[in-house]
């Protein structure tokens, strides 16, 4: 039984209206939050294709009859308004390799392919400090990882190269830790999984890709302001909710263990509907708490434009910031309805997506590599 009364429509152009089932709807979103996209958008979804096939992280053959309908080039093409060309493929790259990640995770996870697990762990974490090294790695999702790092790095320089670096390390522990939870059978307390949603979403790396497309690193007492914190916090906490909101017919009927609502119903004893209100009520407190923190950062942002050519360009900087972060609520809610990752209902098997491909690396490549 579905666990949504009504349906998101089929896949269609960005620009077009889809129906959203009254329990995801969030209106101010459709009211106050208008829809942007890259012009870059159509280039960079042909650049998708041909980088999935490349870095084998699709079959050819699903590359061609999914890559568009999983709309993850409209996903990115509208966080990062004005990015250079170069970077936003490079970001569009980056969520590609996210998602299938992500679905590898889950296979491995099922069939209890730790080995395989471990070694990929390795390879991802060493990506990070010598992205080159594992350009030609056996494993398709650490070479892909590589070539993205890679060319990220190539923008702002080692300092936020290596922030980058310190926000990712957590994020490849923390699905580790997932992996570890489903062989287990636990399911995270609510508690446990706000805090580990934080880093399975990314929070703090997709908040540093603002900077190189303001084209300028910011400055750690700007990072660090609390109107500019809790402005970001607000826009990830919306996005990764909202996918568990969206995402959870596709959890439960893949046995995942980690979800919101997952874990309100097996900690807090709440019903599938009860559950969904509150996750739905909880992404509702995230916009207004960024549109309160929204109008603080402008302020901050007026400060900063103190008279000196610097001055402005860190304005307007901390704007490009600011606005990008508005622009992840409208891409991240269109997206959940847009695309066929979530659509369960439609699937011959609802236990696994049918763009998701079961073949696993070779055993004997995970003899004596790193």
């Amino acid at each position: 039984m579905p666990a949504y009364s009504g349906s998101t429509s089929q896949t269609q152009p960005p620009t077009q209206t889809v129906s959203v089932p009254p329990a995801l709807a969030v209106p101010v979103i459709e009211a106050a939050f208008p829809r942007r996209l890259h012009p870059y958008w159509p280039k960079l979804q042909e650049k998708s294709r041909t980088w999935l096939r490349e870095m084998r992280l699709m079959p050819p053959d699903k590359v061609e009859r999914y890559a568009d309908s999983l709309c993850y080039t409209d996903l990115v093409a509208g966080y990062y308004i004005g990015a250079p060309d170069e970077l936003l493929t490079a970001i569009a790259d980056l969520s590609s390799w996210f998602f299938a990640w992500d679905d590898r995770h889950d296979r491995d996870s099922v069939h209890g392919r730790t080995a395989q697990w471990r070694w990929l762990c390795r390879g991802l974490h060493g990506t990070l400090n010598e992205p080159r090294t594992y350009l030609h790695h056996g494993d398709p999702l650490v070479a892909g990882f590589a070539d993205c790092v890679l060319r990220l790095y190539s923008f702002l320089g080692p300092s936020w190269n290596a922030r980058f670096a310190r926000h990712f390390h957590p994020v490849i522990d923390a699905y580790d830790e997932e992996f570890r939870n489903r062989r287990a059978g636990t399911v995270p307390t609510v508690e446990a999984y706000v805090e580990l949603r934080r880093l399975t979403f990314a929070h703090w790396a997709w908040i540093d890709l603002l900077e190189p497309t303001a084209r300028r690193e910011l400055p750690r007492p700007v990072r660090k302001h609390p109107a500019y914190r809790r402005a970001a916090l607000a826009t990830q906490d919306f996005s990764a909710w909202y996918n568990d909101l969206c995402s959870l017919p596709k959890e439960l009927a893949g046995d995942e263990l980690h979800n919101l609502g997952i874990s309100l119903i097996h900690h807090e004893g709440m019903t599938l509907e009860q559950a969904v209100a509150e996750v739905h009520r909880r992404v509702t407190r995230c916009v207004t708490e960024f549109m309160a923190a929204e109008e603080e950062v402008h302020s901050f942002a007026a400060q900063l434009a103190d008279g000196t050519v610097e001055g402005r360009k860190l304005a307007d900087a901390v704007e490009s910031c600011v606005f990008n972060m508005r622009n992840w609520f409208s891409s991240v809610y269109w997206f959940h309805h847009e695309s066929g990752r979530y659509r369960v209902d439609s699937w011959d098997d609802r236990s696994i997506p049918p763009y998701v491909t079961e073949g696993t690396v070779a055993e004997n490549e995970l003899v004596g590599e790193e």
